[in-house]
């Protein structure tokens, strides 16, 4: 039998999935080597860095449940904490010297030879392992809207997923074009500077009140007088979260007549509660069914918008002008500011990766498949963290990257025999495997035909989202089907 420990892996981004991954495989006794294109870790959340940033899971829920922290300042926590977070888990588990920042992988072949990856960076660095884990994630690279004249504009512009820390908004006339996650945390910020702002949106979301707050110092230290005792009320605390999301949150989504009712209303008092006036609230009340698109959290958006110096347009843009933004009137504008999320359904990687039949952005151009969501057939000892169908809107991703993570250390041991150097699931089963997901997922709100969004693609298939609770994710994963597998011998 080969030496387990005498394996290797290349893990490729070093977010929170990326880091994740490598503390258990070095717990494995897999060698790691992470390669990250950035010159820090942390992935989106040393990406994003527009004002207001912040994770819109609870922290108690969001952080690994093998690395619990008692640091945190708020319920949920701002980008600049998470990123804070990853580095703590960089020091914790002595991942210094399995990393090489500033280096972007661009080419990751599969060698049948000596059955291993190999990989070569933009710097001439290369590298070879047993094991290739992609932890590139989905949501990285900044979409533009198709808007007739965006060169023209003569002010300045910025993207929330590219911040411009030297764009000063002070006294500013500033157009916001977007009213999704991002842009519902960004807003406040910029109202509060700007001379005054104008958020064009294409339509309504539907928004739950977050109920954040502060973590004082005093509370921090006062847990901290018995550390045990605050981890394992912060385990009761998180498992309370995590299983009102996966019973209950989940059937808003699951499109239960109950489900969609009750946070129908919900989302419904907290607009009614937080806008008075019925004209604004009418423009702010979507037109599909909840669920349908991400369900955003905040507690600030809907008084942003009822601030003196900020307006909403929900007039469709005609086009970007050299002066401003012109809907069935022209919006005179300093600044124009694009909170138009992330490229997706295409799942462009930086990466071009090819297996034994070709490349991987090829086979998922048109329509990007999983095994498990974390395996992909052709693709012998490759592993995807937060691949397709993974993204949750009732729960967690960390805990999603979690199940994942265990199930590529359970294929691992499954299949370390003596001729068993790889293995990858057969067409077949990845093929069983989707048609049953898609079966599940068109009896979801994703697959109302008034839905449309990021998470399905032109044709209707949706590629981005789990079709159950992140229990059954759990237990899907919780064994390896060795008649699913091929093995490379």
């Amino acid at each position: 039998m080969p030496d387990k420990h005498a394996k290797k892996a290349i893990i490729l981004g070093a977010g929170l999935g990326g880091l994740a991954a490598a503390i258990q495989l070095k717990k494995a006794g897999i060698s790691v080597h992470i390669v990250e294109r950035n010159p820090s870790v942390g992935g989106t959340w040393y990406q994003n860095t527009y004002p207001g940033c912040a994770c819109d899971v609870q922290v108690a829920l969001y952080q690994f449940s093998f690395a619990q922290s008692l640091n945190w300042t708020r319920l949920y926590p701002q980008a600049s904490e998470l990123l804070a977070y990853a580095k703590e888990l960089v020091d914790t588990f002595q991942l210094h010297d399995n990393l090489t920042l500033n280096t972007e992988a661009k080419h990751a072949k599969w060698c049948s030879q000596s059955h291993q990856w190999q990989v070569e960076c933009d710097n001439g660095l290369t590298l070879q392992a047993d094991y290739l884990i992609c932890a590139l994630g989905q949501l990285n690279r900044p979409a533009f809207p198709d808007i007739p004249g965006r060169a023209d504009f003569t002010g300045q512009h910025v993207h929330s997923a590219a911040w411009d820390h030297s764009v000063d908004f002070t006294d500013k006339r500033v157009g916001l074009i977007g009213t999704g996650a991002s842009a519902v945390q960004v807003a406040p910020e910029l109202a509060k500077v700007a001379k005054h702002l104008t958020v064009f949106q294409r339509s309504a979301n539907w928004i739950r009140g977050r109920g954040d707050r502060a973590i004082s110092e005093n509370e921090r230290r006062l847990k901290a007088t018995n550390p045990e005792q605050a981890n394992k009320l912060a385990a009761h605390y998180r498992t309370m979260l995590y299983e009102e999301s996966d019973y209950y949150l989940w059937q808003a989504f699951e499109f239960t007549e109950l489900g969609r009712t009750t946070f129908t209303e919900d989302a419904l008092a907290h607009l009614h509660a937080q806008v008075p006036d019925p004209a604004l609230r009418a423009k702010l009340t979507p037109d599909y069914p909840i669920g349908c698109k991400r369900i955003l959290c905040s507690d600030d958006y809907y008084p942003t918008l009822m601030r003196e110096n900020v307006s909403l347009e929900d007039k469709a843009i005609d086009r970007i002008t050299p002066r401003g933004i012109k809907t069935d009137t022209e919006h005179a504008l300093d600044i124009i500011v694009y909170a138009t999320g992330f490229e997706t359904t295409g799942w462009k990687w930086s990466v071009d990766v090819i297996g034994l039949n070709g490349s991987l952005h090829a086979q998922w151009l048109n329509k990007a498949q999983a095994y498990n969501g974390t395996m992909v057939s052709g693709f012998p000892n490759m592993f995807v963290l937060y691949g397709p169908n993974t993204n949750v809107g009732h729960s967690s991703i960390t805990f999603m990257l979690e199940q994942q993570i265990n199930f590529m250390l359970r294929v691992i041991d499954s299949f370390s025999g003596d001729h068993e150097n790889a293995v990858m699931p057969t067409e077949s089963a990845q093929s069983a495997f989707n048609q049953s997901l898609q079966a599940k997922l068109s009896k979801t709100v994703w697959a109302d035909n008034a839905c449309s969004s990021w998470y399905k693609t032109a044709d209707g298939t949706i590629t981005q989202n789990w079709a159950s609770h992140t229990r059954d994710f759990a237990s899907l994963l919780s064994t390896v089907e060795r008649d699913d597998f091929q093995v490379i011998a």
